[in-house]
């Protein structure tokens, strides 16, 4: 009885080939098949093979006369030889060549897929990014000019107060912190709206020899919709980055103002009690004039001198308070510590113009930066919305394998797509991005509450201080003069006595430093009301101009 490895006809290989290799490429070609084929052979084992259908092995190829390949079959090398014989014949006969040729494809289709991976995409930019990115263009031109840091105008006592409000906008660390934010977050615009990562796969089947090499290249594809969404809400959050950017310049600019306003106070704080000690000076002599001529008791003269002591005291705490002043009006200029200290401006330019409260509330609602800031947050919950609705769409996966090991190459196509079956976690999705958009749309209702009653007390100081200025002007500081010449001329005559006189020459001193502090309260109020509530920037700021769209409510 002869036993024999049965190959289907449609299996059988060319002429010229070994049983032996025959075998061993089908077994390696499809190893479920190879499977199948020794659970014939156990059923076919004892059987006799007929001669009309089937050839011992060594016999040569022949072809019936319809065309069709007969069935090939390879005859046993031992007495009784099993299915596993069979096998393990094939399995020691295969030719290394094979394996090598496997390998080589696999690199190759490996190479190709990394090249594909490599390569990449750039995407579709959206509108909103777009959008963005010609914003951030534009501030970008002006602030890091070819990403370098901007040439800085020269400080010296005689430039001009814009000089130093440009230099503490370009050179101030917050605004540089809050202007590297809004450049990220017009990044992640393109990072929300790409496709994800495609994902290079390999598949292999090993027995004793490695029957499969499947490499494939996979790619995910969120649902229609979805990419343009979470662009949209990217570019929602980057507005508001950018309001914070210009809040932050503002911001600079009124710390630098304030700071030199102070410091100016200060200065003139200074030359009024300076001058008033000189006047105590002239005021004591004359009364040590008196009181040798028998005229007042030495009780004036110490009265002068006690009061001469004490604005003393007052010159040297106003003196040592200005350090303090000093460096943080160095610290607005955005300067370290270890830099030397910038000199001050030598004059204040005063506004000359009361600015009309209808129109700058007007503008405040158009420019101010922290509504501004609110209302991106709105735009950021309603794309949240948008994107929490695109959860009801499923995604998709689509992808490629290639049995490289086969001849000729054996494709596998594949695809997947996700079942957004859990419809009551998509409605919290829903239902959570729509209560943060009510949230932030409160939010903005009170910005806007909390900034009409801002402006109505900004207004109000305002006014008020420009009434007290017109009268210390215009009233309160000639008439205070006026009484301290009667009362000096009426102390030499003896007919006012020195506490009088004393009395008069304070006031007088209280008035001028009461001007003082009045002027410095109405610029600092008018620069708070105009940079911070009104939102209108100095000249030549870095931020976006007046007809940019992106600042269209």
């Amino acid at each position: 009885m002869n036993n024999y490895l049965i190959l289907p006809d449609w299996r059988t290989p060319r002429a010229g080939v070994s049983g032996s290799r025959r075998a061993a490429r089908w077994a390696r070609r499809d190893p479920v098949e190879s499977d199948a084929l020794l659970n014939r052979l156990l059923l076919l084992g004892n059987r006799e093979p007929k001669k009309e259908q089937y050839r011992p092995i060594g016999e040569k190829r022949r072809r019936e006369p319809s065309g069709k390949n007969t069935v090939s079959f390879i005859r046993g090398t031992h007495g009784d030889p099993s299915a596993a014989d069979c096998m393990n014949e094939v399995k020691a006969k295969a030719p290394r060549q094979i394996m090598r040729l496997c390998i080589h494809r696999a690199a190759w289709s490996a190479a190709v897929g990394a090249a594909i991976i490599a390569v990449g995409c750039r995407g579709v930019p959206t509108r909103t990014e777009r959008v963005a990115r010609q914003d951030f263009h534009e501030v970008a031109e002006r602030y890091r000019p070819d990403g370098k840091p901007p040439v800085l105008p020269e400080l010296k006592p005689a430039s001009p107060f814009s000089n130093y409000l440009m230099y503490a906008m370009l050179n101030s660390p917050r605004v540089q912190a809050a202007y590297y934010d809004w450049a990220a977050s017009v990044e992640r615009i393109t990072v929300e709206r790409s496709l994800p990562d495609p994902k290079l796969t390999f598949e292999s089947d090993i027995a004793d020899v490695v029957m499969t090499v499947m490499p494939g290249l996979m790619q995910d594809f969120p649902g229609p919709g979805k990419l343009k969404a979470r662009g949209n809400m990217a570019a929602a959050v980057s507005r508001t980055r950018y309001s914070a950017f210009e809040a932050a310049v503002l911001q600079s600019a009124f710390e630098l103002k304030r700071s030199f306003l102070e410091l100016h106070f200060l200065d003139e704080r200074l030359r009024i009690n300076r001058e008033n000690a000189r006047l105590l000076g002239n005021l004591e002599s004359i009364a040590r004039a008196q009181n040798e001529t028998g005229k007042v008791t030495l009780q004036d003269v110490l009265r002068a001198q006690l009061e001469r002591d004490r604005l003393n005291n007052e010159i040297t705490n106003v003196e040592d308070s200005r350090r303090p002043m000093l460096v943080r009006f160095k610290a607005a200029l955005g300067m370290p510590h270890d830099r030397p200290d910038p000199p001050v401006p030598e004059s204040l330019e005063s506004s000359t113009s009361d600015p009309d409260p209808d129109e700058l509330l007007k503008t405040a609602f158009a420019r101010n930066p922290r509504l501004k800031a609110m209302e991106g947050e709105v735009r950021a919950a309603q794309a949240a919305i948008g994107v929490a609705t695109k959860e009801k769409v499923p995604d998709f996966s689509l992808g490629l394998m290639a049995d490289v090991q086969a001849s000729p190459t054996i494709f596998r196509p594949l695809a997947s797509v996700s079942l957004p079956i859990w419809r009551k976690k998509i409605a919290a999705e829903i239902a959570q991005a729509e209560a943060a958009e009510l949230a932030a749309r409160s939010r903005l209702t009170a910005e806007q509450i909390s900034l009409t009653v801002e402006f109505a007390e900004k207004s109000f100081m305002y006014r008020e201080i420009n009434r007290e200025l017109a009268l210390l002007q215009n009233q309160l500081i000639p008439k205070a003069k006026q009484s301290l010449e009667i009362a000096r001329t009426g102390y030499l005559s003896g007919t006012i006595d020195f506490f009088n006189l004393i009395d008069a020459e304070r006031t007088l001193l209280n008035f001028g430093l009461a001007e003082i502090e009045a002027r410095t309260r109405r610029e600092i109020v008018l620069a708070e009301m105009s940079l911070m509530i009104a939102g209108v920037p100095p000249e030549g700021a870095p931020v976006l101009s007046a007809s940019n769209p992106t600042l269209a409510p």
